[in-house]
């Protein structure tokens, strides 16, 4: 069976939760599924359920701050962050940042081209790729050294539109409303 390459974008909520599906229907068909997650500490609900299915290993390559990009928040936002945040030049992510996901990176690598998975799923590589962390060089190295009988699939905002040129499959998720508006915040076994 040929694979393919999937984008799962866009603002709106469910990129993980549909890859997370999709990892699941796997694992059910008796695929090996790697899910790696990018720019995520093991804080989510499915950490507590994932590792103990059958073909599926999760693993997470850590969040030790968050980022984000000069000019990209209010000074009003930013205030509200407090020391939580570590606002960079474009061009000039963290390096200890950049460090953390190069080994990310380096699994994702040795993983599609091994044969050893079936599925492999890069959680939140989007938004990796948008904060400056991986290149989209790196990327299509990615695509380049894939196993073409391993599926491999992006998820999180903001992807490139060389990623989605490159994809043989794009589903946005499109906000058209949302009760975060209302106050409400994530909660436990829906969002996180």
């Amino acid at each position: 069976m040929k694979a393919y390459v999937q984008v799962y974008t866009g603002e709106g909520k469910g990129k993980t939760t549909a890859a997370i599906g999709l990892a699941i229907r796997a694992i059910g068909a008796g695929k090996k599924v790697l899910f790696l997650q990018f720019m995520k500490s093991k804080v989510y609900s499915e950490h507590n359920i994932l590792p103990s299915l059958t073909n599926l290993t999760l693993e997470t390559v850590g969040k030790p701050f968050f980022i984000s990009k000069e000019g990209m928040k209010s000074k009003e936002e930013l205030a509200k962050w407090g020391d939580e945040v570590v606002v960079f030049e474009s061009g000039n992510p963290p390096k200890d940042y950049v460090a953390l996901i190069e080994k990310g990176y380096n699994r994702a690598l040795e993983a599609i081209q091994s044969g050893d998975y079936d599925l492999v799923i890069l959680d939140e590589y989007n938004m990796a790729l948008f904060f400056e962390l991986v290149s989209w060089k790196q990327t299509e190295q990615l695509l380049k050294a894939r196993n073409l009988q391993t599926e491999l699939v992006f998820t999180g905002r903001g992807a490139p539109q060389e990623l989605i040129d490159a994809a043989d499959l794009v589903t946005e998720m499109k906000e058209i409303k949302h009760y975060y508006l209302q106050g409400v915040m994530a909660r436990k076994g829906i969002e996180s």
